[in-house]
């Protein structure tokens, strides 16, 4: 039988993530709810729970070192989570990043009430969901966009960039990098490559990776 708690704490200090007891509490009630709810919510199509715990949290914690390398994880921010699906990565951000404000935003209802619903379990006061499409979002009102294995790169920015204020970035996760799509990126819309970094999953054999954009003509 596999012991989560152990399993976790084991990925955490191989990233060098410190999260608190509380935190990783919540990332295991996380993980639970998941199983719990997957059939009704239709979360994941992945059903065995070390497979979860590896394939969405572990690859969702991958990005918490990047993300807070960039962006001083104890400061006022604002980020959104598009496409989030059942809350990957925006409820993990949300519980390793407790100043930071997320928002998950998915266009299919039932995912974002299970998001709620977590949030409502966790007393994660700084998480939020909105049912709608990230098109329909107001303007200029985040620091980082984020997502994982959302859309091409040129849709992401084209969909998204609106919403992000002067100076904030988009930061996807993706698989490998892909030079043709950051070639298209640049060429069809506003936005540019800043940099990519290779993202490293505990106990996953893939290529993972997460690009950071920001509008041309700012500085990244």
């Amino acid at each position: 039988m596999v012991n989560f708690s152990a399993r976790l704490a084991q990925a955490l200090k191989k990233m060098g993530l410190s999260l608190d007891e509380k935190q990783q509490q919540d990332i295991l009630l996380y993980l639970e709810l998941i199983q719990k709810w997957n059939k009704t919510y239709n979360i994941t199509a992945i059903k065995d729970a070390e497979q979860i715990l590896i394939q969405h949290i572990f690859d969702s914690l991958s990005v918490i070192k990047p993300l807070s390398n960039k962006i001083n994880p104890k400061s006022d921010v604002t980020v959104l989570d598009v496409g989030s699906g059942g809350g990957l990565p925006g409820v993990v951000i949300a519980i390793c990043c407790p100043q930071w404000q997320v928002t998950c935003i998915d266009a299919v209802e039932k995912k974002t009430s299970f998001i709620t619903m977590v949030a409502g379990r966790l007393g994660l006061k700084n998480l939020r969901s909105r049912h709608c499409r990230i098109e329909e979002y107001p303007s200029d009102i985040a620091d980082l966009v984020v997502s994982r294995a959302f859309a091409s790169l040129t849709d992401f920015a084209n969909w998204a960039g609106h919403t992000v204020n002067d100076g904030g970035h988009l930061a996807a996760m993706k698989g490998r990098y892909l030079e043709d799509e950051v070639k298209e990126l640049e060429l069809t819309s506003d936005w540019k490559l800043d940099f990519w970094q290779t993202l490293e999953v505990v106990d996953m054999d893939a290529e993972r990776c997460l690009i950071w954009m920001s509008k041309k003509g700012v500085g990244g």
